[in-house]
């Protein structure tokens, strides 16, 4: 005996609003089984919650409505098998889409938080664990030519080894020995020369504008005597607009 379930009900069930229900009723995409030609009344039972909740899942991979239809119509094995398998790798992109938007507003957190402890603090020591870093050949400075899409730079330079590396959304300088190379963090690397490793330890670091970036390097390598390298990571503040977080290793970070 089948079950039966009110618009409200079904609505609840499969997590929509009883009026996209009413929507799909009328456009012909999920029908509920029986409707009361008087009342207007809609039944609909676990047949129609099934493909509910399969328009549902497919409307989180931005589906339009036409190509959900076309899904569900779908009687071919082998056409389901092989759409399952593109959705598959689309949830999967969507998945590392959002997970970069999420590292990305934890840095711009992180960045805007440091910014509100260096008003307050100054100079502050942080402890920072090991990063790749990919130098840059060319001897260029943090500008809005070289920081817009600048890791098409890293990547040019790579030639034929770029698809053995990755990158996070973060960029600065490396000085060391008098040399001064902009960087990318590598999330992904192979064996390369212009690989250096930024070690992990503490590290004393101040958050900095272009204006007061001399000042704040010759003040942190002072209180930090001894240092043998320095970075500038690049903080993004807005459109077109950054500072930067100097940052000096102490003893243990030395390399």
């Amino acid at each position: 005996m089948k079950q039966f379930f009110t618009v409200g009900e079904a609505a609840k069930l499969v997590g929509m609003t009883a009026e996209t229900l009413r929507h799909y009723d009328r456009i012909g995409l999920v029908c509920p089984h029986e409707a009361d030609r008087w009342t207007g009344y809609r039944r609909y039972t676990e047949e129609e919650l099934v493909k509910l909740a399969a328009v549902r899942a497919l409307k989180c991979m931005d589906l339009p409505l036409k190509e959900i239809r076309r899904v569900l119509s779908l009687g071919n094995v082998e056409e389901i098998a092989a759409f399952l398998r593109t959705a598959e790798r689309r949830a999967d992109e969507k998945m590392d889409e959002l997970r970069s938007a999420k590292e990305k507003m934890a840095r711009a957190r992180a960045f805007y938080e440091g910014k509100l402890s260096a008003r307050a603090e100054g100079p502050v020591v942080k402890m920072l664990p090991a990063r790749t870093i990919l130098l840059l050949k060319a001897p260029l400075e943090p500008t809005v030519g070289t920081l817009f899409d600048y890791h098409r730079h890293f990547f040019a330079q790579l030639g034929e080894k770029k698809n053995a590396f990755s990158f996070e959304d973060a960029a600065g300088v490396y000085e060391c020995g008098g040399e001064r190379r902009m960087f990318a963090v590598c999330t992904r690397f192979a064996p390369d020369e212009d690989l250096a490793t930024l070690p992990a330890g503490e590290y004393l670091s101040m958050v900095c504008s272009e204006e007061t970036r001399e000042e704040t390097r010759e003040r942190l390598l002072s209180e930090a005597d001894g240092a043998g390298f320095l970075v500038e990571m690049v903080m993004l503040t807005g459109i077109l607009q950054w500072n930067y977080e100097v940052q000096v290793p102490l003893s243990d970070a030395k390399a």
